[in-house]
């Protein structure tokens, strides 16, 4: 059974626990550009989800930067793409501490990455999920404790805790 049509069965919204696990965050990105934090984004991934090749995975978010930055503003950037052999949403959450020049809109550093992977065929639930995670990304007390979080659960738990209230 596909993964669109079990959340449709279950009959509640998207949430970001559905598509993020605590092995998928990385608290301390080591990356110092946007290609080496894409880079890092994509290894990390693909580690831990067999189907996925990292390069592949860092070509498609390459290219997807090539069209216009990922970076939303406020610190925040969520790259995306799509990939045929993945079933499901997928997510790697990223924090670089110093930020990186990520060319943002609002030209500030970004420290809190959110990296979106979706099957090739997805669309709709593909631009709900983006729209789930920008809106949540939003809240300036969320990211102020993301970037203070003293390891990758406590990001997780952040994330996962403030997407329940809503």
């Amino acid at each position: 059974m596909r993964w669109q049509a079990q959340q449709e069965q279950v009959g509640r919204p998207l949430k970001i626990a559905d598509f993020v696990r605590p092995d998928l965050v990385i608290s301390d990105l080591l990356g110092r550009s946007k290609p080496e934090v894409l880079a890092e984004l994509a290894r990390h991934l693909a580690e831990r989800q067999p189907e996925i090749n990292g390069d592949v995975l860092y070509k498609v978010l390459m290219d997807r930067e090539h069209l216009a930055s990922t970076a939303i503003g406020e610190e925040v950037a969520i790259p995306h793409g799509k990939l045929e052999v993945v079933t499901r949403l997928l997510a790697c959450v990223g924090r670089s501490r110093k930020g990186v020049d990520f060319d943002s809109v609002d030209g500030r550093p970004t420290h809190i990455f959110f990296v979106l992977v979706a099957p090739e065929n997805s669309t709709g639930i593909h631009l709900k999920a983006l729209a789930r995670i920008s809106r949540l990304f939003k809240d300036a007390e969320l990211r102020a404790r993301l970037i203070s979080a003293p390891t990758a659960d406590a990001i997780y738990r952040a994330i996962v805790d403030e997407d329940a209230k809503h």
